[in-house]
């Protein structure tokens, strides 16, 4: 979240590596499609500013905020905003996903219990940012003059989200390191994700890292390794970037 001299392709590379290269999609993103009954919200109209569903006005500000700071523009190429992180993380709330709809939600719940005991929290995604973002937004005011996050400059944005992902700073509502974690596994989701889920838009993400997204066939490629792919890439809905 500071200027180093690593640069941030290689970031994103590594970051790459970890998706699955099917789709460069969460794997509850995919599932929460299949499983709804209901159709996805649409993807916004290009030119058109997106206007979130789940979301309140300050929250959007602070989501905004927040993503740039995770993944800012750079000579590279677009940041979070431009590649319409923000939208895809909306998005999400109103699927099975961010109802939790994928987890056992049913209790009971131990918060002190280690991490490979999976998760512990009675919140479904969507409350996790609810809570988060409101107390964030409180500590903020109470700890800078009564500045929201979105009000503070850069630097000190930077400072209160690392200070989230050490556990330095304290929530009742939701623990501060699990909201951060949130936000950052999503941010890089819709960096990278399909943009069919309102996310990596001009499919930045995937042509930063020269991944050729769903195209169907490589077996010209297979026996050439180290040569360049030279064909950009493609959405799983035939669209190409």
């Amino acid at each position: 979240m500071s200027d180093d001299t690593v640069p941030r392709r290689r970031f994103l590379r590594q970051v790459l590596a970890i998706v699955p290269a099917a789709t460069v999609a969460p794997g509850a993103t995919l599932t929460q499609s299949a499983c709804s009954s209901q159709p996805g919200p649409a993807a916004g109209v290009a030119g058109a500013a997106y206007q979130p569903t789940y979301f309140t006005g300050a929250e959007w500000t602070f989501i905004n905020a927040a993503v740039d700071l995770l993944i800012p523009e750079d000579a590279f190429g677009p940041g979070a905003i431009k590649a319409g992180v923000p939208e895809f993380i909306d998005r999400q709330m109103e699927t099975p996903f961010g109802h939790g709809k994928l987890w056992y939600m049913q209790g009971p719940f131990h918060p002190d219990q280690p991490p490979e005991m999976g998760y512990q929290l009675s919140l479904a995604p969507r409350d996790i940012y609810r809570h988060g973002i409101k107390a964030c937004d409180d500590w903020c005011a109470k700890n800078h003059g009564g500045k929201t996050f979105a009000q503070l400059n850069k630097s000190t944005q930077e400072k209160v989200l690392g200070d989230l992902e050490h556990a330095k700073i304290e929530f009742d509502t939701v623990p501060a390191r699990t909201f951060f974690g949130s936000l950052l596994s999503n941010t890089k989701e819709g960096f990278f994700a399909d943009p069919i889920h309102g996310g990596n838009k001009g499919m930045a993400g995937w042509k930063m890292v020269g991944f050729p997204g769903a195209r169907a066939d490589f077996m010209d490629w297979i026996d050439q390794p180290g040569v360049k792919y030279p064909y950009g890439p493609v959405s799983i809905d035939g669209k190409r970037g």
